[in-house]
């Protein structure tokens, strides 16, 4: 039995969300079912995130045990001919040590959320960018998400059903910044409470609206209040960026 990593690409609006559910597809079973199908063995996926229905991934790591004389190159065409029709695709496999976990060994994890700032709807990208026809100030945006940066109990940023043992995150970087017509908001830390960046990107559209300021959005860090927050983004313009580990570059 060896150990695989494997490195995952989706389109998230179809699923559930990446864990198995009871009530809908999900990343997980996908991937599953799909080595199941080309190798009869059951085996069980464990991932870096835990991302939400409608939630999509560039570079999602994660690990699965399999017993097969395939090559690397084999497998990651098997699994991906099994993986048809869903918008799943492994972009990469590699052979791990047999203690290796892709959730518990991560040292950082990282996101980008996409705002489209127009008013003509959303055609190529409907559904995969969350749209704001009002004008957005990225600058001032940047200028508050500096705020959230550093050691803070993210409470109010944080969703009732997050099953974090602590509330208290450190965030390593927080940036906005505007092409064109798009607003990116890129986030980084060792790990993230459950809703905790689509809240603050919620919350930091409002700065770029007019609608709060540096102040407002202070002391809705500081109020610890699930209560104080503004608005949760939507799921759809949220992307899982890469997971980083020990010794990996």
């Amino acid at each position: 039995m060896t150990r695989y990593a494997l490195t995952l690409e989706f389109d998230g609006a179809p699923f559930m969300g990446l864990q198995r559910q009871n009530h809908g597809m999900t990343v997980q079973q996908a991937v599953e079912d799909a080595v199941l199908k080309f190798s009869g063995q059951d085996v069980r996926m464990q991932s870096a995130g835990r991302t939400d229905a409608g939630v999509h991934a560039y570079g999602m790591v994660s690990h699965i045990d399999l017993d097969t004389d395939l090559s690397l190159f084999r497998m990651q065409e098997a699994i991906n001919a099994c993986l048809r029709p869903h918008p799943v695709a492994v972009t990469h496999i590699a052979i791990k040590p047999d203690d290796w976990h892709s959730r518990f060994d991560c040292t950082g994890r990282s996101y980008i959320y996409k705002i489209c700032n127009r008013r003509a709807p959303l055609t190529f990208e409907r559904g995969n960018a969350w749209q704001i026809p009002q004008e957005l100030d990225a600058e001032a945006m940047h200028d508050a998400a500096q705020i959230l940066t550093g050691l803070h109990d993210f409470t109010t940023f944080r969703s009732v059903n997050c099953q974090s043992q602590s509330p208290v995150k450190t965030l390593d970087r927080l940036d906005v910044y505007r092409k064109d017509e798009w607003v990116f908001v890129e986030a980084e830390a060792r790990s993230f409470l459950h809703h905790q960046v689509r809240s603050m990107v919620g919350c930091l559209a409002l700065v770029g609206m007019g609608r709060w300021d540096e102040a407002r959005l202070k002391d809705a860090l500081e109020a610890k209040d699930r209560q104080m927050l503004g608005i949760n983004a939507p799921p759809h313009g949220l992307y899982f960026v890469s997971a980083q580990y020990p010794n990996e570059t």
